[in-house]
């Protein structure tokens, strides 16, 4: 038996008929597994010029925790401890499922070799009682108090960009719009995978009737995700950002679609909107590779490849005089 089929992967539920309770349950067993030792066979190693810690930012009304990287100190000693790195805001993907530690393949990377401090967002996850209005609220708070006691975490503030997967696209996606109407200026943004939609017409692509059966993310899945995030009575468009009014002035945006996934023409069609709008827009499509797989590379070798691209992208506008 290998070591990680030694490790207790829960059995998913029926997402037709899964109550709360049973999400609870599974959603807590499902993190631990992906947060076990083992599964970095498929999550991948961290980079070794990171270093990872947990914290707790404390909000107005609630403690969030928060996985930050931040490049290893050079030299002996303690050495000088920099105040002036670039910031990047991270949110995984999962929806009702994930945990920031699945993505320490690519944030540590990013943290050690771009070099900057990446703060990844542990946001609440779906449920019955925590509609996706809470995660997007928890993505956006905690940019802003980073950005505001920029000091105390060591980072520029002129030098911020936000960075999320699947249903954490989403939220930085929503958190960049915010930023444009509230003045806060962002260099960019990294959308992966992006499920940019959760009104009705969310199923109403070509990638979902082609994907839709794909196991990582199913169309009952899909449903649940959309029955979680927006309750009865809610706007599902002001927590779509493939319908919003205005994506006019946004940060420089790269969208990055792995081309065997369900929502891979949200990725598409809000590239489109973007480009539309006058926002400087890269889309990049990885053909063959699947939903998650930037945080899949023991399986996905096409996540180097992207993770490289990601960093490229960073780099370059990170680099720019003027902010977008």
């Amino acid at each position: 038996m290998s070591e990680l089929s030694a490790v207790q992967r829960p059995p998913e539920p029926d997402w037709t008929s899964v109550t709360a309770e049973e999400l609870a349950v599974y959603s807590e067993a499902e993190n631990r597994f992906r947060a076990s030792e083992p599964m970095r066979a498929i999550t991948g190693q961290p980079d070794p010029g990171a270093t990872i810690r947990w914290e707790t930012v404390t909000l107005p009304g609630r403690e969030l925790p928060v996985r930050v990287h931040r490049p290893a100190r050079e030299g002996r000693g303690e050495g000088a401890v920099r105040t002036d790195l670039p910031l990047v805001i991270h949110v995984h993907g999962g929806g009702f499922v994930g945990t920031a530690t699945q993505c320490d393949w690519v944030t540590s990377h990013v943290a050690a070799r771009l070099p900057a401090v990446v703060v990844s967002v542990e946001h609440r996850l779906l449920a019955p009682d925590s509609p996706l209005a809470d995660a997007v609220d928890d993505g956006w708070d905690v940019l802003r108090h980073v950005v505001s006691d920029a000091a105390q975490w060591g980072v520029d503030p002129a030098r911020t960009v936000v960075f999320g997967e699947s249903c954490g696209a989403l939220i930085m996606a929503l958190a960049a719009i915010r930023a444009r109407d509230t003045g806060l200026r962002l260099r960019a943004q990294v959308l992966v995978n992006p499920a940019v939609d959760v009104t009705a017409k969310m199923f109403d692509h070509d990638s979902v009737e082609r994907f839709g059966d794909d196991q990582a993310l199913a169309i009952p899945k899909l449903e649940l995700v959309r029955r979680l995030a927006v309750p009865e009575g809610a706007d599902a468009r002001a927590l779509s950002p493939l319908h919003a009014d205005d994506l006019g002035g946004l940060a420089p945006a790269l969208v990055v679609v792995p081309t065997h996934d369900a929502v891979a023409d949200h990725g598409r069609r809000y590239a489109e909107r973007l480009r539309a709008a006058g926002t400087a827009t890269r889309l990049t499509e990885y053909p063959g590779a699947a939903h998650a797989f930037l945080s899949t590379p023991g399986l996905e070798p096409q996540a180097e490849a992207a993770r490289a691209e990601i960093m490229e992208f960073l780099r370059t506008h990170l680099d720019a005089g003027e902010a977008g």
